[in-house]
């Protein structure tokens, strides 16, 4: 976990990375993200705390007069080793608002929107920064694949809200399907838009997603599902962040293809997700026979319950509000 976060500071700026390299191996490993505000404090950001990074001693929960504050040449300096010194290269990446680098680390951005009509088409004025701290916990969803055993070959819908640890566990969950967890090896396909599942550098992956895994790295989600269908004949296709309309469409194509898939969405809570219009889709294309709820409430990476996705479109046209129970037949739940 140490040298993952001394992997995500080698693109701050000198400055404020000789100070993040001083904090304590434990807060290194309980790390989730790295908080740059310009004229703000500079902020690590834990599970269960947010501390401010001091330039003598360690991170402490107050603010003080030691506490290191972010200047806007600190963004710019982290700006362009971010970019190799290119903005120009990474001009499709900035418009949407991240940046991935090697090791599967996520910068995202915050400024000041450059539009043509409802089109955003660059961004200027950093003015913000969140590394988020890309780790590979090897057995992180052995749990999970515990309780749904050789169901999860069926397909998977992972909701949960952002830095819960969904992608750590898709992570995982690609390696072990890889590897042969469900009976046998089956060939997995990473659609990996955002290069955060694989961390692909210079057409390696960092990250290690079994021997039967291949990668399509910066795919649009929806281009990619079809992609890996049409060229890679795979078992079981997985990818993060899913929900537009065309990647909707992608996922009900890849089912009539007899393609399982695995993927993720942002959700809140279960009723956010009921409530979502793109979570109503996805579970009405019969891609995901099963749903695992998390929460960022406990520790990284917990599944609080997995679902019958039939159970949850009843629960969605009955008149009650979402609950755990429809009618008089509870919804099955591992907890």
């Amino acid at each position: 976990m140490e040298q993952r976060f001394d992997t995500a500071v080698c693109v701050v700026c000198d400055r404020l990375r000789l100070l993040l390299n001083q904090i304590p191996q434990r807060m290194k490993q309980q790390a989730h993200e790295i908080r740059m505000r310009v004229h703000g404090p500079l902020t690590l950001v834990l599970a269960d705390a947010i501390l401010f990074v001091n330039e003598n001693g360690p991170p402490s929960l107050r603010l003080g007069e030691d506490t290191v504050k972010v200047t806007k040449e600190d963004l710019l300096e982290t700006f362009s080793k971010l970019c190799d010194y290119s903005v120009y290269a990474y001009q499709n990446e900035i418009k949407n608002g991240y940046i991935t680098y090697r090791g599967g680390h996520r910068v995202g951005l915050c400024g000041t929107a450059v539009t043509n009509g409802e089109t955003i088409t660059n961004l200027r004025d950093i003015s913000s920064m969140n590394v988020r701290i890309a780790r590979q916990i090897y057995g992180a969803s052995c749990e999970l694949i515990q309780k749904l055993g050789s169901r999860l070959g069926e397909g998977l819908l992972l909701a949960g809200p952002p830095a819960c640890g969904k992608t750590t566990l898709l992570r995982d969950i690609c390696r072990q399907i890889s590897q042969g967890v469900l009976e046998n090896r089956r060939k997995v396909a990473v659609v990996d838009e955002r290069g955060e599942l694989a961390a692909t550098y210079c057409g390696e992956p960092q990250n290690d997603l079994g021997p039967c895994c291949d990668v399509l790295d910066g795919y649009p989600k929806g281009e990619g599902i079809l992609q890996a269908i049409r060229c890679l004949s795979p078992s079981v296709v997985v990818c993060d962040e899913i929900g537009s309309r065309e990647e909707i469409e992608a996922v009900q194509q890849g089912l009539n293809a007899g393609v399982s898939l695995i993927a993720s969405i942002h959700a809140g809570s279960l009723e956010q997700l009921l409530q979502r219009p793109q979570g109503k889709a996805l579970l009405e294309t019969g891609a995901f026979p099963w749903v695992a709820m998390m929460d960022n409430t406990g520790k990284f990476g917990t599944v609080t319950g997995i679902f019958k996705a039939g159970d949850l479109l009843d629960q969605i046209s009955g008149d009650s509000s979402p609950s755990h129970n429809v009618g008089n037949r509870r919804l099955y739940r591992v907890l």
